[in-house]
């Protein structure tokens, strides 16, 4: 090899680039983050549509689907969508072009479809081989002048087309057929309203830019859903244009009448909140009746047909109406529509008002206008130069022929007209191309009428483009004309809100601490009642226990949270904190029977707060031997009184501790002994309610699982292990490092005489709060930063001063409320400075 040869390790090396790891899954995470975000979930605020909406018309528009055209199989729509512009799957892209032609989904369906598209019962539209669809009249507005060069193209995704970036939209859609999706961190959920109302909120605001929500809600009374229905209160409509956001409660359209049958009453629903399950709904009613929560029903039939919605619930002679009209109110029919106005602006999201997204709806409208009106002025103008062209070769009629005549081809024709008569290229290759007959007189005439069309065309487009209040004037000319082609009567009606009171609204909302007894006896006290204090505290007396009774289980909650109780032997319980009675700090408690059913030796080991669920969220479970087990937390949505399985537990197994994770956690396993075993949820597939589950740790004999922590690797958590002579430690998760389910762990934390055994393990962030209790009953709550952060397999420190006899019975974790007294925080920031880690 020559010695002037390159060398080529390090050319290689010249094109490797260094980079940071953590730097690298921020930048990609980001990336596709707002690929999803800008590419498919969020619609675009100027024509109201997602990607996918916008392909799917598109797709209808270029092979002449249109309204005036027959109908066409949805796989063959489907089928031009996802080959030239929607690569993502054709389940995704017929999702979608159901949805828009679902007249209980949108208020104005964009697709007219033949065939089983779906019901308001949640039956699924059928296969799209079955179905056909064309385009709703209303869609071709969406795409109207969309060849006038009113909007921006892009390339498709293999660069062999050209797809909209926008449509040019003659109907305000964002607003009037509303919006919903989930992006990453963020979702939409925009209301559809009526078009009637829309417009002339927009032709105010063309007429008045300075005009307020409160001026355009003169207009906009309030969502109008195709469903119908009734929107409880002003208020929240208010709110909700005024900030983006807001929460609607939606109430069915029903009335009582007499049974013409039967002597008695029957309540009749005539109309369902927006997205609700009709088929679902009568189930749900249906159940209650069964389970006795809904006394005095004695039928419950869906009568409902083509016409519209019918389901009677027949009344019992002498059934109070008003007990089953408010049970159906509370339970049934009101549902919550959360307001979120997000939408793509410029290609970034933001929370819109109603008039910014009026506003933003309208200058889109005004450069469409623009835009269409250059591209007719150009071509008018140019029409009107070949008239001017033609009308002077009919004033030259004969020497116009002979000088043709006399050409000697046709190029040699033009460029002797050019020079002849002073003809330009356009007009004399047009020249050269008339027939004779076109130079009879009524031709002439015609021509001569066609000019001055073209020429008053020219000069009322001339006078758009000079004068911004004509160009306006455009807007709205065609945003009435919209609204007198589609506009209609609202649907949704606005109700006052009446204010049912029931027992929860006579309960303040307030955080509490709830107490619990191996005998069965529960109260609930005020948190604030326990102020925070330094670690290694003896605390205060919690609960003034009954002789031979001990604390099993300590909690903080909400007043107005809904609670799932986990116990020992793997049944769970609804608990509404309000119906457990307050009482004073050092009162026993009462009878927890007419709370929870517990069972002889049955004890709450677990609390899960409802609120913290989401749809696609798990309850994740360990037993005492080292099973663990996860379930959909839509499989605990109907507790019975008596309480339901949460999970199957061999002879001597219990259940010890719960935890509401996202399929993406990391969990730790946390044994009596002081080991720790952390692996990812993933290794634990999802089960039913009935199932056992797998084995996360292997215990030695004597040893047993004391707790479950539930963490992200990337969130900057610690491992907060308490044992029960009151010590304790917190260690970064990062120190226990990933291994498969089913293993030793490592040590955790060392127990023996001076420590014992583990009682519980959580997973803590820097702010939280502790609350731990003895089983004596005496209770201390401190800030997690009073417990030193040290390694692993250490002793810890003193967390709690117990009496000799005495064992620490149970440990709860919070994240205290923003106003938590000044007291509190200061003695969070302080550190104890008397004891050192041992």
């Amino acid at each position: 090899m020559s010695s002037d040869a390159p060398d080529v390790t390090d050319t290689v090396a010249e094109r490797v680039k260094s980079v940071r790891v953590e730097e690298e899954m921020e930048q990609s995470y980001i990336d596709y983050a707002m690929s999803v975000i800008a590419g498919r979930a969020l619609p675009d605020v100027r024509d109201g549509l997602k990607p996918v909406h916008r392909r799917i018309l598109y797709a209808m528009h270029e092979i002449g689907v249109t309204s005036g055209s027959t109908h066409r199989k949805s796989s063959s729509i489907v089928g031009e969508t996802m080959g030239d512009f929607h690569p993502h799957g054709d389940s995704a892209i017929y999702d979608a072009l159901v949805r828009m032609a679902q007249p209980f989904s949108m208020r104005y369906p964009l697709v007219d479809g033949q065939g089983n598209f779906g019901s308001v019962d949640g039956d699924p539209a059928a296969a799209m081989r079955y179905t056909e669809a064309r385009m709703a009249p209303i869609a071709e507005e969406l795409l109207a002048d969309i060849e006038k060069d009113t909007i921006d193209f892009s390339a498709n995704y293999d660069d062999r087309l050209q797809e909209p970036d926008v449509l040019p939209s003659a109907v305000p859609n964002l607003l009037v057929n509303g919006s919903s999706g989930i992006a990453v961190g963020m979702s939409t959920n925009v209301p559809p309203h009526n078009l009637t109302e829309v417009v002339d909120a927009a032709v105010h605001l063309v007429d008045n830019p300075d005009a307020t929500v409160r001026d355009l809600m003169e207009y906009v009374k309030a969502p109008d859903f195709p469903t119908g229905a009734n929107i409880v209160g002003r208020s929240p409509v208010k709110k909700a244009y005024q900030t983006g956001r807001g929460r609607l409660r939606v109430r069915a359209e029903y009335h009582v009448e007499e049974n013409q049958e039967r002597s008695g009453k029957q309540i009749v629903i005539t109309e369902l909140p927006y997205q609700q399950n009709k088929s679902r709904l009568v189930e749900r009613i249906a159940e209650d009746v069964n389970d006795g929560d809904l006394e005095g029903v004695r039928d419950l039939r869906d009568e409902s047909d083509r016409d519209g919605i019918r389901v009677v619930v027949e009344l019992k002679r002498g059934a109070n109406v008003d007990v089953v009209e408010n049970h159906l109110l509370e339970s049934h029919l009101e549902r919550t529509f959360g307001v979120i106005n997000l939408a793509l602006v410029d290609g970034e999201p933001k929370v819109l008002t109603l008039k910014e997204m009026l506003q933003h709806y309208l200058d889109h409208r005004r450069e469409v206008v623009r835009r269409r009106s250059e591209f007719d002025l150009a071509e008018a103008e140019d029409r009107a130069h070949i008239l001017e062209g033609r009308l002077k070769a009919l004033d030259n009629a004969e020497d116009v022929v002979e000088t043709i005549r006399n050409a000697e081809d046709r190029d040699g024709a033009r460029a002797a007209l050019r020079e002849t008569f002073g003809f330009s290229e356009e007009q004399a290759a047009h020249i050269v191309r008339m027939q004779l007959g076109s130079l009879t007189s009524m031709e002439a005439a015609e021509i001569e009428d066609e000019y001055e069309e073209v020429t008053a065309e020219i000069e009322r487009l001339e006078a758009i483009l000079e004068s911004e209040e004509e160009l306006l004037g455009v807007v709205k000319d065609e945003l009435r004309e919209m609204k007198e082609t589609y506009g209609d009567d609202r649907r949704t009606s606005i109700i006052e809100d009446t204010g049912t009171v029931t027992d929860e609204d006579l309960i303040p909302e307030e955080d509490v601490v709830v107490v619990l007894s191996e005998q069965d006896y529960i109260k609930r006290v005020p948190a604030e009642t326990f102020k925070s204090q330094h670690r290694g505290g003896k605390g205060v007396i919690g609960s003034d226990l009954k002789e031979g009774d001990k604390v099993s289980t300590v909690f903080h909650a909400n007043t107005h949270d809904y609670l799932l109780a986990f116990t020992n032997q793997g049944q769970v319980y609804q608990l509404k904190t309000y119906q457990v009675p307050e009482m004073s700090r050092t009162a026993r408690g009462t009878s927890a029977v007419n709370i929870l059913d517990l069972d002889d030796g049955e004890r709450v080991t677990a609390i899960v707060n409802t609120d913290d669920f989401e749809e696609d969220e798990y309850l994740t479970m360990a037993t005492q031997d080292g099973y663990v087990k996860r379930t959909e937390v839509g499989d605990f949505s109907n507790i019975l009184s008596t309480g339901i399985i949460a999970i199957s537990l061999e002879h001597g197994d219990a259940l010890v501790d719960v935890e509401v994770t996202n399929g993406e956690n990391e969990l730790v396993l946390g044994s009596e002994r002081g080991h720790a075993i952390r692996f990812d949820e993933s290794d634990v597939r999802a089960m039913g309610r009935n199932a056992r589950g797998v084995r996360g740790m292997k215990l030695d004999g004597g040893d047993a699982v004391a707790g479950l922590a539930a963490a992200t690797s990337d969130d900057p958590r610690d491992l907060l292990t308490v044992t029960e002579f009151g010590y304790g430690k917190r260690t970064p998760l990062a120190e226990y490092r990933e291994q498969s389910r089913n293993g030793k762990g490592l040590v955790d934390i060392k127990t023996g005489e001076r420590n014992g055994r583990v009682s519980a393990i959580n997973a803590v962030a820097a702010d939280d709060h502790v609350v731990a209790m003895s089983e004596a009953g005496q209770i201390i709550r401190m800030p997690v930063a009073e417990i030193s952060e040290i390694g692993r397999n250490t002793k810890g420190v003193k967390v709690m001063d117990l009496g000799d006899d005495d064992r620490l019975a149970a440990v709860d974790v919070f994240t205290p409320s923003e106003d938590t007294d000044e007291e509190d925080a200061e003695a969070a920031g302080e550190a104890d400075e008397s004891e050192d880690d041992e």
